[in-house]
């Protein structure tokens, strides 16, 4: 079986600068906090963490912030159900991820034109539990790529070319 090589996306929620420091190039960094307010300071200085070690960054739950600090993408919640977006202009290259439980949070994914949809949870057991076998069902309804998230270790990584994912995404891998 041949081993292929997945996009890997690591949520922080502060300056992580030593977890940050540990990540390779491929690896996208998401600043996601929805307990504090966002704050412009903080996300300039990860942003410059992440563009001199030469990863992309990505912000959580505000696009319209994301587009005018200049970063390299946004990230919509499965909550997050708003399309406003959609008349936002933003650089060619700017990446919308978005992340999804369900069929239905998927087709709202969709609606809202992410690049990719990250489906939870593949490996932790939780109330949003996938499984495997539901997983890569889910994954097959869809055109967009698919992201892994949820229990993903150094153990269960190779299960992953079992599924249709273009990548992964955790907190705990990371550190």
């Amino acid at each position: 079986m041949h081993n292929k090589i997945l996009n890997k996306y690591y949520f922080i929620n502060g300056l992580e600068k030593s977890n940050i420091d540990k990540q390779d190039k491929t690896t996208t960094i998401i600043y996601r906090n929805y307990k504090k307010k966002l704050d412009k300071k903080l996300i300039l200085k990860i942003k410059n963490l992440c563009n001199k070690k030469g990863n992309k960054f990505i912000l959580a739950n505000d696009i319209k912030l994301a587009i005018n600090l200049n970063l390299d993408g946004a990230y919509i919640p499965s909550f997050n159900k708003d399309k406003k977006h959609l008349s936002y202009s933003y650089k060619k290259d700017f990446i919308i991820l978005g992340s999804a439980h369900d069929i239905k949070e998927m087709r709202i994914k969709e609606l809202q034109g992410v690049n990719k949809i990250f489906l939870s949870s593949i490996f932790k057991k939780n109330k949003n539990f996938l499984g495997i076998k539901k997983f890569k069902l889910f994954s097959l309804l869809t055109k967009k790529k698919i992201i892994a998230l949820g229990g993903i270790s150094q153990k269960n990584l190779k299960l992953l070319n079992l599924v249709n994912c273009s990548g992964f995404a955790g907190i705990s891998y990371f550190r």
